[in-house]
């Protein structure tokens, strides 16, 4: 029968495996849109696309699968061990291991990543078998994995996919390769308190990405994790039963928790008044114009007058700015902005002169003719939100010692379970599909279809910067993607299966199913989710 490969067209027999007719280094596969692993047999005529490291799902897939091998390794050596994938870091994932009776250290992660490799080296197979639910469940309780028990009650579903490696069985919503032996490019290195997997990364072209030390990223996540213990909120299974049992409470402590981190960096900005130019940056959907707009209302209740100026009205005219790789227009980058104009008006405002700022009209892609007339007070601080806050170029006519900088984003702390991460770029990535939709008429095709040049942009622009904020702030609630559910499944169902998006619409309908639905109604006009969801007072 006829299959058409990577645009190419074979004629295979029936029942021919897809591991078969890819290429060496392909991971798993696509069958018209559908990820499948490589072991899918041929039994009519589809189209089959290869999944490598190229591409975030491979990454991902990638990933997954070597957490099997990691847990597999662990257990053999410690056979109490408890592994707990945490959350993404630098080029890699951080993961905690308990009950192993001594503490962690370099040795120990050596003797791990050695086991590992013996596993990868003996191109061990991933076998898959489909089981009912309640098979699937004793398994899991015979083996000590009461973590999976409690979400798979939670799952509508009859029958559940186990993954097999050797005697080690799991599950996950996503395929695994095909044998360990494609898993070969790893590092793991000890990190207090645990270890950081370092991995191949699809912007460096599936290439094992190099380590680099992210000290302010990680008190976040150490903040996160106090926080959980706080809400009582560890996994999406104990977040959907104080979603059944108290959602106002969980919503009420979430929110005041993110408050007290909006006073935190208030007072720092009164503690230090030389800061006067505040700087709000991180990448899309993180939640930037709801945090200026908050500054602004408690720095005006403390007496001070802040101001804050607007960075889209500072770009340079549509046809001249920069051009991307791909040979279309970068808004994202930073000489999209008139940097001359931009730095001159801050100078003299800082020193108490009143400049005309232009405005920007987007349908025409240049900036109108009438301006506005700003004064600020010497005392005064200036907000400014853009991606490039942290960027020195973008006020380099500004010492230093003037700034205060400011990295926001949503960075996700909670896991489906021990092994089942939820990455913090599909939290916004969801958040911005249902804005999108909200405020800009956008199906979910057309955000899908924008979000690897958004990606892209973060990772040139954004995150090499991120280390040089004062603060960072996470924007992530605890229950927001329950919250989410209900408007972003409808837009995702709608992504028609010839529609390349279709996948990746597939990938995060089938993770959302974990969690339970949960009303917006009690949630604060002044929440960071009511810029996504609509209702936020400072709208309009």
């Amino acid at each position: 029968m006829r299959v058409i490969l990577d645009g190419k067209t074979l004629e295979v027999s029936e029942g021919t495996k897809v591991l078969d007719i890819v290429q060496p280094g392909t991971l798993a596969c696509k069958v018209d849109n559908y990820l499948e692993s490589l072991s899918y047999e041929i039994n009519n005529e589809v189209e089959i696309k290869s999944v490598t490291l190229s591409s975030v799902v491979g990454q991902r897939i990638f990933e997954r699968s070597l957490v099997f091998v990691l847990v597999r390794a662990t257990r053999e050596l410690y056979p109490n061990a408890r592994v707990v994938v945490r959350h993404s870091i630098s080029n890699g994932i951080f993961v905690d291991i308990k009950n192993v009776g001594k503490a962690m250290s370099p040795a120990m992660a050596k003797t791990i990543s050695q086991r590992m490799r013996q596993i990868i080296d003996s191109n061990e197979i991933f076998v898959k078998e489909v089981v009912r639910k309640r098979d699937a469940e004793k398994i899991f309780l015979e083996d000590g994995q009461l973590d999976k028990i409690e979400i798979l009650r939670q799952r509508p579903e009859d029958y559940i996919p186990i993954f097999s490696l050797g005697w080690y069985k799991d599950y996950t919503h996503l395929p695994v390769v095909y044998h360990a032996g494609l898993l070969k490019d790893f590092e793991l290195k000890f990190y207090l308190p645990g270890f950081i997997l370092v991995l191949p990364s699809y912007h460096h072209g599936g290439k094992l990405g190099r380590y680099v030390e992210q000290p302010k990223l990680a008190h976040v996540f150490m903040e996160e994790e106090r926080q959980a213990e706080i809400l009582e909120v560890s996994d999406v299974s104990s977040l959907n039963r104080q979603i059944s049992t108290d959602s106002k409470r969980l919503i009420l402590i979430s929110e005041a928790l993110h408050s007290r981190k909006i006073t935190e960096v208030v007072n720092q900005i009164i503690e230090n008044p030389e800061k006067r130019l505040i700087l709000i940056a991180g990448p899309s959907s993180s939640g930037k114009t709801t945090l200026s707009h908050r500054l602004l209302i408690q720095l005006q209740a403390l007496g001070l007058k802040p101001v804050s100026i607007s960075l889209d009205d500072y770009f340079v005219d549509r046809e001249n700015t920069p051009l991307g790789e791909d040979g279309q227009p970068d808004f994202e980058n930073i000489r999209a902005i008139e940097l001359d104009l931009f730095n001159d008006h801050l100078a003299r405002l800082m020193q108490g002169e009143t400049v005309e700022t232009p405005t920007y009209n987007f349908k025409l892609g240049k900036r109108d003719e009438k301006t506005k007339k700003l004064k600020v007070g010497t005392s005064s601080p200036i907000i400014i939100e853009g991606i490039h806050g942290l960027n020195e170029e973008l006020t380099d006519a500004i010492p230093k010692n003037h700034k205060y900088k400011i990295y926001i984003s949503a960075l996700t702390q909670l896991n489906i379970d021990d092994h089942n991460r939820v990455p913090t770029t599909d939290a916004r990535l969801l958040r911005r599909i249902v804005r999108d939709n909200r405020s800009r008429g956008h199906d979910a095709v057309k955000t899908l279809k924008m979000w690897p040049k958004v990606r892209r942009g973060e990772e040139k622009y954004i995150f090499p910067f991120q280390e040089e904020a004062d603060i960072m702030i996470n924007s992530s609630l605890p229950y927001e993607l329950a919250v989410l559910k209900p408007y972003v499944e409808p837009l995702l169902t709608k992504v028609a299966k010839d529609e390349n998006e279709f996948t990746e619409a597939q990938r995060l309908l089938s993770f959302l199913r974990y969690f339970a639905d949960l009303s917006s109604e009690n949630i604060p006009n002044t929440s960071i989710l009511r810029e996504f969801v609509g209702g936020s007072v400072f709208e309009g």
